[in-house]
């Protein structure tokens, strides 16, 4: 449904009018609490197909790219089919790591959907200071200046006289910032009409399936007529401006800036890459990828189950992933989807049908049967759940999500998405959190530890089988548990000093795959910083390793 605010009755229709703004009321598809979701979409380093991702910033500003040779030549082609449209194949055997291609962003901009930010730098603002000359917020006069802000809003703006209306909460979504990014690809259209022509106007909108729906009201009112109105922006159409709105919902992709905030980007190349719920770039490879092999990139976050993540893919992508892990009953073994049977003590409830969202699922051992529709409610109530507590760190936050997996142990396999989502959470505060210092963990916290990470690291062999970021940050989670059972054994003469050296090496080889994958990361992120850690603990422990053995040190 589409309400409207309460404000004046009169809708853009001068510069002097106050402009008001539709909210759409939805349901959404359920998101994930974690690091992840969907930023890899920017870069994807991969175990055999391989975007080298490259930081969206300098320092804190735009500057994007991602290289379409090696040496010298492209390492994929573009074909096309009518199933998928055009689609990328590589043209030789890749290996982990692979730079395939690069390329610098269309436009780029704030999210729908988004809180108070900068329009230079994109970090959240209180917004009580406002550019000088169209009155937006900004961080400040470096901002203001910032070509990306400079060259293209705020000269609309300043000429139209549109000032930012004043808000109660920052935090809270505001509508104003909607037209941004669509209007920055109109103002780049003018200013690049060969890549234009080339590259984006090639890119799917889906307008006849967009009208059905209460986003093209949505964007009418908060897009269309805002820009052609108030804005002064009649020499763009609406047909015009309503398809740039659907190519960026369907083929933008998310992208954080240096201090952590998200952005969505327009990556032309990037976006003919076909999606698979197993894509082999970035977050989920084919280590054994060969030449003409198509090139997968995965639009939702790996860890869902397969009814969110087809409902995600049906609402914002338009169209039914019939993937092999979407079309596998078990999520090809890892059984993300899978719950357990209340009437029986053996049995798992699955899907009859992965492909139809309103099918029988039924238990393997007893004559229990339910929907779909029960299914998706009970991972709703979950993921509300989890949802909650996304934001509690510290000891409460240990607390709360051990809580969540105690409460859900008994309705979902040990290797359901949610329970996976929960242990990747915990990997990372276990050590890290205050009364829960790794030095201080007792032994069955430690052997806790090291379990969430082998159990995630299961999944994530058959999800993102290569160099991905939260197989990465795993492992490094893994090595510091590994390290200190071998040192508590060792020191409690539970394991010979032969032991000790094998399993303290098994930790330091766990700590270098992890600075093997996370070295690819830009150092402006967390996870670029983290690989500078990682990588000079792995050099010390080398360098110390018989010292470490021979005196037990602490470490």
């Amino acid at each position: 449904e589409v309400e409207e605010h309460e404000q004046p009755e009169s809708q853009l229709k001068s510069s002097d009018t106050t402009p008001e703004f539709q909210v759409l009321e939805q349901v959404l598809p359920l998101k994930s609490n974690l690091e992840d979701k969907c930023t890899q979409t920017i870069s994807v380093i991969q175990r055999t197909v391989s975007m080298q991702y490259r930081p969206p910033y300098r320092s804190k500003f735009v500057q994007t790219d991602i290289v379409c040779t090696k040496y010298g030549m492209e390492l994929f082609s573009i074909k096309k089919n009518e199933k998928v449209g055009r689609y990328a194949v590589a043209k030789q055997k890749l290996k982990p790591g692979d730079i395939i291609f690069s390329e610098k962003p269309f436009a780029y901009g704030p999210k729908s959907d988004t809180y108070c930010l900068c329009l230079g730098c994109h970090t959240y603002v209180d917004c009580t200071t406002l550019c000088s000359k169209c009155s937006w917020p900004v961080c400040g006069p470096e901002c203001e200046n910032l070509p990306c802000h400079k060259d293209y809003e705020c000269e609309v703006f300043s000429k139209a006289k549109i000032k930012f209306q004043s808000v109660e909460d920052p935090t809270n979504v505001c509508l104003q910032y909607e037209c941004i990014t669509p209007l920055r690809v109109l103002l780049a259209k003018e200013k690049d009409p060969k890549r234009w022509e080339e590259e984006i106007q090639l890119m799917e909108a889906h307008n006849n399936i967009r009208k059905q729906r209460p986003i093209w009201k949505f964007n009418q009112h908060n897009i269309v007529e805002y820009l052609r109105g108030p804005c002064k922006l009649d020499r763009f159409s609406e047909e015009l401006i309503h398809t740039i709105c659907g190519i960026l919902e369907v083929n933008a992709f998310e992208a954080r800036t240096s201090t952590g905030y998200l952005i969505r980007c327009l990556f032309p190349k990037f976006a003919i890459l076909s999606h698979n719920c197993v894509s082999n770039i970035h977050h989920a490879i084919n280590c054994k990828g060969t030449g003409d092999s198509e090139d997968f990139s995965s639009y939702t976050y790996s860890l869902w189950p397969t009814l969110v993540r087809r409902e995600f893919l049906r609402e914002s992508k338009f169209f039914e992933c019939t993937c092999k892990r979407c079309s596998d009953k078990t999520e090809l073994g890892t059984h993300s989807s899978t719950l357990k049977c209340n009437k029986c003590d053996n049995g798992v409830i699955i899907s009859t049908d992965p492909l139809d969202d309103k099918c029988e699922w039924k238990c393997t051992h007893c004559e229990f049967k339910t929907n779909a529709t029960a299914v998706r409610k009970v991972f709703a109530a979950i993921q509300a759940d989890i949802d909650a507590v996304e934001y509690v760190s510290g000891p409460e936050g240990i607390e709360t999500r051990e809580s969540l997996y105690r409460k859900y142990r008994s309705v979902l396999h040990p290797k359901n998405a949610y329970m996976s989502i929960l242990r990747s959470a915990l990997i990372q505060l276990y050590g890290k959190t205050e009364g829960y210092e790794l030095g201080d963990l007792p032994n069955i916290l430690l052997e806790r530890k090291v379990e969430f990470c082998t159990q995630l690291l299961e999944v994530l062999d058959v999800i993102e089988p290569g160099y991905s970021r939260i197989r990465g940050i795993t492992l490094y989670e893994l090595h510091g548990p590994l390290m200190a059972l071998a040192k508590h054994e060792y020191e409690n003469d539970n394991i010979t000093k032969q032991d000790f050296r094998n399993e303290l090496q098994k930790a330091i080889d766990t700590l270098g795959k992890a600075v093997e994958i996370l070295k690819q990361e830009p150092e402006t992120l967390p996870e670029g910083q983290l690989a500078k850690i990682a990588e000079t603990g792995y050099k010390q422990l080398g360098e110390n390793f018989d010292k470490l053995v021979d005196s037990a040190l602490n470490f």
